[in-house]
This record gives structure tokens, sequence and C-alpha cells, in this order.
């Protein structure tokens, strides 16, 4: 069974977790904001999993022109102008860093799958038997970017029939 975390908390280290990466890794001061949720504008969606003792995932999301910005500064090379394996390497090492961050919050025994990267302006990433538990929204020079943390239900097993 999966063990339960106490989520509101967790926001406050998301937030956190994202600012010191950017800070450090990207040269960018990121803050939390509001915004819209869905945006009107095309996407770029990171995805992690966590499996173990707690299961869920964690999304980074930003727009190509954000993402080109973020894999110029992780990469320190000139900008890319399209969405190239530069660029989807780069969101997956940023949501690898997010999640392998917060990794010691959670519960001991919690496991991380390689990042995906999801791209386009008419898709939906959908997390079977999750739960959205947080979405925060971060300001940066680009403008705003999304991080989500997804927590698993935890689903009963099926009743034994009688024998």
């Amino acid at each position: 069974m999966a063990v339960p975390l106490r989520m509101n908390a967790l926001g406050e280290d998301v937030a956190r977790t994202v600012g010191e990466i950017f800070r450090t890794m990207l040269g960018l001061e990121v803050t939390t904001t509001q915004a819209p949720w869905p945006p009107d504008e095309e996407l770029l969606s990171g995805a992690i999993y966590y499996a173990g003792s707690w299961k869920g995932a964690v999304l980074v999301e930003c727009t190509p022109q954000q993402a080109f910005l973020f894999t110029g500064r992780l990469m320190g090379s000139e900008r890319p102008a399209t969405v190239n394996e530069d660029v989807r390497d780069a969101m997956g090492e940023l949501t690898n860093m997010v999640a392998g961050n917060l990794k010691p919050l959670l519960p001991h025994g919690v496991y991380l799958s390689m990042p995906s990267v999801v791209e386009g302006s008419d898709y939906s990433l959908w997390i079977c038997g999750g739960n959205r538990v947080s979405r925060l929204t971060f300001a940066s020079p680009a403008g705003v970017f999304w991080v989500t943390l997804v927590e698993m239900r935890d689903h009963e097993p099926p009743a034994q029939a009688p024998a």
C-alpha cells in the first residue's frame, strides 16, 4: 500500500526546489505566481513517474520559447530555434532534477522512471489513477510555466469470490 503524504506542505518544498534549480542550473530567478490553466498555446511537457512506496508523477510544462531559453542556459549554448533533440533532452533533464530533488521528501523506497517529453498543441497527458495534488505556476523571464505534482490513488484490490 502506498504511503500517504501531507501534500499541502509539499507545495512550499516544490516552490523552493524549482527556484533553487532554476537559479543554480540556469541562472534564472523564478517566482510563484497565478495564471490560468490550461494555457491557449502549444506546450512541452516533461514527466517523471515515481514508483515504490509512494506512487505519483512530476510534470514540468512550458512553451517552446521557454524551452529554447532553458535549453540554451542549461547547455551553455545558443538558444535553439526549433524543438529538437537538445530541447527534449533539456526538458527531460529539468524534470529529472525537479523529481530527483523532491525524492528525499518522499517515503523511503521510492524510485524514479526515465523522463518522457510530450510536445504539441493538441494533446492531453493523462496520469491513469492519479489525483492532481498540486499545480504551481512560476514566472520566468520568458513567461509562466507550470510544475505539477500528482499522487496516485490507492485502489482497493477486488474482492475475492467465495470458493
